[in-house]
Formats: C-alpha cells, sequence, structure tokens
C-alpha cells in the first residue's frame, strides 16, 4: 500500500526530506503523498522513513491503495530506471 498523511499533520516539514521517492510534497493544507510514487521506502529502506520521523504519527496506510511488497518493489524498480 502507498501511504497517506491525514489531517493531524501539522506542517513540521520533517516527513519530505526523508523520502527516497519524492514523494511527499506540500499541498494546499498539509503535506501530502503521490501514491504512484510511494513505495513505503521499499528498495531504500526496511521501514518507511517518513512515519519514522512523524511527531504526531499521521502517515498510516493508505487502504484505498493495497500493493504487495512485490508490486511495492516494481514500482521502485520503476521510478529508479532499474526495471
Amino acid at each position: 500500500m502507498a501511504l497517506m498523511i491525514t489531517d493531524e499533520c501539522i506542517n513540521c516539514d520533517v516527513c519530505e526530506p526523508e523520502c527516497p521517492n519524492g514523494a511527499i510534497y506540500q499541498g494546499e493544507e498539509i503535506y501530502e503523498i503521490d501514491p504512484n510514487k510511494c513505495t513505503e521506502c521499499v528498495g531504500h529502506f526496511d521501514e518507511p522513513q517518513c512515519q519514522q520521523v512523524c511527531p504526531v504519527d499521521c502517515i498510516p496506510l493508505d487502504p484505498a491503495r493495497e500493493e504487495t511488497k512485490d508490486q511495492l518493489m516494481a514500482k521502485f524498480l520503476k521510478l529508479t530506471g532499474k526495471a
């Protein structure tokens, strides 16, 4: 699954620089995650880095974007040009 940022986001800006895929960006009101770029850090790290640094724990899995680890790895390979 891709991750999402909920409206509990406090716009602290710690998640954006942690994303190795550049999936996190400043939205109109809060930070948002581009689900087409989010691999939950598969291929880069063992755990999603944005979740690790978020001080308010507002980055859950997006239930509308279910993906297996294999699908996330395929997305990683495509994004990095290794596919």
